[in-house]
């Protein structure tokens, strides 16, 4: 038997060897049991791939991303597996993998019940326990067209396959950039037990599945269309073992548990009145002493930075956007034109246009730069109703939108002088822990303007700051704004999660003469066109209370929390001493209430303590004797006998320091 060379990347070191001819991807890793594929010159490929001389391998482990991915993606095959076992009318629509999961769409004719996914759980047990295998084979698109005659959605993917400009959600996941493949699901007879066009690849067999869960179903347009027809889809997960599952279940659970929406509504913060519209929260008075907290903060947090306060309408002549270029590249996102007087006016979806006609307002000079322009500015974006999610997605928001105008050579320091702001005002928000994100644009796509060298030093003096930083910089290619490149500041919360906060971004294209024509006076008397620095510390208001409600699951620091102290009089003839302790309290700006209603004092303290109030202060007939209180926190613990003073002055440290209490 002749052999032959190849590549083995072990460790990120290649090592030289030789194999037999006919040796097989799996053959090189048998003793490792958590390879499920391999990577050959850079392609993901199954295990059951046959290598030829001059490859490339590298092992890929379950636990990596593309082998979750993997692992995801079998699963949703044996989840389709056991769909049209149970249901045989049931037709196939795409099954990707997803951030920590699958799903598989489906045309059935009656929605997909609770104790469907029950029985479509147990048989997909079943086949995982058979060991099915996952059988790879090629197919012409006219084979595949007779073959899956049966299955209308994958011949339209098939259809699809030579036309890139219509390529759909998840049609790649089915049919690849190249020629067709279909993978069976063999029985150990050899049998066929399903099959499904898909590119892959798999895992070797059903039974490497260890753990998985279907989580639940919804209606999705076929293709993300709306003007498709709605399908079924069940979403579900699978983990490298049953102890990560769990770990997973449980941080849905929390999840739910924090929920923003939920919680918005016991606590009483905000609604989303249909009346209203979908997408456009209001602020009740709990809600809205949190909004005006984070506003006066960051107000006064944008005057120390040196930036200057300004203000502009919620609508404009519709030009304005075509200058700025936000119309030809945003237009999707902004909402359609008002008749003004006989003319196109549009609700403003971004700030940035105003502040430049505000710089241009009369001549520039260097002295002035960096000039710093920042507001509340409300603006309205035109999601599609299917994106939308309580706060942190919506149609009209408020932004703590600056923009600072500057020379190329100011542009590195003043970079460095809004992260290190963003970086502090997260910190001061309880965010402590961070990552950047460097979005970058996709020069084989027309939808970013400027020319190569301007987006190349543009990216680079943010890939330079964000360096300096020691953060981990996560690459996000294709995702920059039209006119230039972005740093995004990613947040994880108090379970992980991560959530895009805080961006900057460096924007050489507005001021340009094609635009605004943006100039200041040089040292040397020449006009120049200066780079302006996009960046929102909250990024929305809204958006950002949204997380910060799930941070804290509603429980807020003292500093922001809309009631900070609750007052419990033991019994009615205490409730007199309590309001002169609250007087006190409310003398310093402390929100205080006092409970004075007819319900027992342990209720009175289980109300408070459901609301989430940081501080209670009790008083019964010994505090009032010794001018004390009983001090409360919200978790349970108490001082007792503490003087109304030192139980004033440890409140007003709290709030001061903005201790995560």
């Amino acid at each position: 038997m002749s052999t032959f060379t190849i590549t083995v990347i072990t460790d990120d070191s290649p090592e030289s060897r030789e194999v037999d001819e006919g040796t097989r991807a799996w053959q090189l890793f048998a003793d490792d049991p958590s390879v499920i594929a391999a990577r050959i010159d850079g392609t993901l490929v199954d295990l059951a791939r046959e290598l030829v001389a001059g490859d490339t391998v590298e092992a890929v482990a379950v636990e990596s991303p593309d082998g979750l991915d993997i692992l995801r993606h079998s699963t949703a095959h044996v989840m389709a597996q056991a769909v049209q076992e149970i249901f045989p009318e049931a037709k196939l629509g795409i099954g990707p993998p997803i951030v920590d999961g699958f799903y598989y769409d489906f045309d059935v004719d009656v929605p997909f019940t609770p104790e469907d996914l029950e029985k479509i759980e147990a048989r997909m047990k079943k086949i995982i326990k058979e060991g099915q295998k996952f059988d790879r084979r090629e197919i012409s698109d006219a084979d595949a067209h007779i073959e899956l005659a049966d299955e209308p959605y994958k011949i339209e993917l098939i259809g699809l396959k030579s036309n890139a400009g219509d390529a759909a959600e998840g049609a790649s996941v089915e049919v690849g950039d190249g020629g067709l493949t279909i993978y069976d699901n063999l029985k150990r007879d050899g049998s066929r037990a399903w099959k499904d066009l898909c590119r892959g690849p798999h895992l070797p067999t059903t039974k490497r599945i260890p753990a998985f869960k279907l989580m639940r179903s919804a209606a999705a347009y076929w293709r993300g269309n709306e003007k498709n027809k709605q399908l079924q889809r069940i979403y579900g997960t699978a983990w490298p073992t049953k102890e990560e599952l769990a770990d997973h279940l449980h941080r849905i659970e929390e999840a739910q548990r924090r929920d923003h929406r939920r919680l918005g509504t016991e606590l009483d913060l905000y609604s989303f009145p249909d009346e209203i519209g979908s997408g456009l929260p209001v602020f009740h008075p709990k809600g809205g002493v949190i909004k005006r907290e984070m506003e006066d903060y960051v107000r006064r947090r944008h005057i120390e930075e040196g930036f200057e306060y300004v203000g502009t309408p919620h609508i404009a002549k519709e030009e304005l956007f075509y200058t700025s270029g936000h119309l030809p590249y945003y237009g999707e996102g902004m909402f359609p034109a008002l008749d003004v007087d006989g003319m196109d006016y549009r609700l403003k979806a971004m700030n940035c246009p105003m502040h430049n006609l505000i710089f241009r307002s009369r001549q520039r000079s260097y002295r002035e730069l960096p000039l710093r322009l920042f507001e509340f500015g409300h603006v309205y974006r035109h999601e599609k109703s299917g994106v939308i999610h309580g706060l942190t997605r919506v149609r009209g928001f408020a932004q703590d939108d600056s923009h600072s105008y500057v020379t190329p050579e100011q542009a590195p320091e003043e970079i460095r002088h809004l992260l290190n702001f963003i970086l502090s005002l997260l910190r001061d928000f309880g965010m402590n822990d961070f990552f950047l994100e460097l979005s970058t644009r996709d020069a084989a796509k027309d939808k970013f303007i400027g020319s190569d060298e301007d987006w190349a030093t543009a990216t680079q003096v943010l890939a330079d700051v964000a360096a300096e930083t020691g953060l981990e910089l996560v690459p996000d290619p294709g995702g920059a704004a039209y006119y230039g490149p972005k740093i995004s500041v990613q947040a994880r919360d108090a379970i992980g999660r991560s959530w895009q906060m805080s961006t900057i971004q460096y924007d050489f294209n507005q001021p340009s003469t094609d635009r605004f024509n943006l100039e200041y006076v040089a040292a040397d008397g020449t006009r120049k066109q200066p780079v302006m620095i996009h960046s929102a510390k909250f990024g929305s208001i809204e958006r950002f209370m949204g997380v910060l409600v799930e941070h804290y699951a509603g429980a807020f620091p003292p500093w922001l929390a809309p009631v900070q102290v609750v007052c419990i009089p033991v019994a009615e003839r205490h409730a007199a001493y309590l309001d002169k302790v609250a007087a006190k309290l409310r003398a310093h700006g402390v929100r205080v209430d006092v409970d004075a209603s007819d319900e027992r004092m342990q209720k009175k303290i289980r109300t408070a303590q459901t609301q989430k109030v940081p501080f209670m202060l009790l008083a019964g007939d010994n505090d009032i004797e010794g001018g004390a209180v009983s001090f409360r926190y919200r978790n349970g613990d108490q001082d007792n006998g503490v003087a109304v003073d030192q139980a004033v002055e440890r409140i007003l440290d709290a709030i001061r320091s903005k201790a995560q209490v």
